[in-house]
């Protein structure tokens, strides 16, 4: 199986980014308090009672440019270590106000320095495609994920994204996320192999300070049994 390890993120991005000069940061974590036992990839991190998370710093260049930073990437694994597993960079290029349009889009780039421990190259990056609608007080938004270890486009790993989303009010929103990896676009793996995990998610996006919560389980072999969830997010 070629799915990439653990993640520092579980997220499934809106094409908001912060406006011209605007700063901010996201405290993401996640803990598998029931997860995989075994590793990825020889000498890799065993994701059960794991906790992962990571910073992300951003700042608003233009009205269609958000450039961001994910630094530290850390875990604190299940048998009591805490690693430091690398950092990455983002740039996401949106379609203007995306916020306040019934139809939006973007793409999110990224590229990753990592630990050996971390993934099974020192560097990777990420195709992050964002498509939604609005009606009404839904949210509907696919992510269409491309993974790579810069190995040829036949390695590319497909792990998309979605989430439905009903927005209780302009602050509180409930919605279901699925996370999913099917490994390489040119040998999807069966079923069983694949990972697909659900999430039942909270939002409270009140001002300066947001905070997201889910809780995830997973429905095949290769996922992980329960995983939780929480982005804290500040704006300066």
């Amino acid at each position: 199986m070629t799915a990439y390890a653990q993640t520092d993120e579980i997220q499934v991005y809106d094409a908001t980014i912060n406006e011209l000069g605007q700063f901010s940061v996201e405290l993401h974590n996640n803990y598998t308090p029931i997860g995989r036992k075994l590793p990825d990839f020889v000498g890799g991190i065993v994701p059960n009672q794991t906790l992962n998370g990571v910073p992300e710093w951003a700042s608003g260049v233009v009205d269609w440019l958000e450039l961001g930073a994910y630094l530290p990437l850390y875990s604190w694994t299940g048998n009591r270590r805490f690693l430091i597993d690398g950092a990455k960079l983002r740039a996401e290029f949106v379609v203007p106000r995306a916020q306040e349009r019934s139809f939006f889009y973007s793409v999110n780039l990224e590229l990753s320095f990592n630990a050996r421990y971390w993934e099974p190259t020192r560097n990777s990056g990420e195709i992050r495609p964002i498509i939604g609608v609005r009606i009404g007080p839904v949210d509907l938004i696919a992510n269409p994920i491309l993974d790579t270890l810069f190995q040829g486009l036949g390695s590319l790993d497909f792990a998309p994204a979605a989430r439905v989303a009903y927005n209780l009010s302009e602050s509180w929103a409930a919605a279901f996320e699925h996370y999913a990896d099917y490994s390489q676009l040119s040998h999807f793996e069966p079923l069983s192999r694949q990972r697909q995990t659900l999430f039942a998610v909270v939002d409270d996006k009140a001002d300066p300070v947001s905070v997201e919560f889910g809780i995830g389980h997973g429905f095949t072999a290769a996922s992980d049994t329960l995983v939780l969830k929480m982005i804290v997010s500040h704006d300066f």
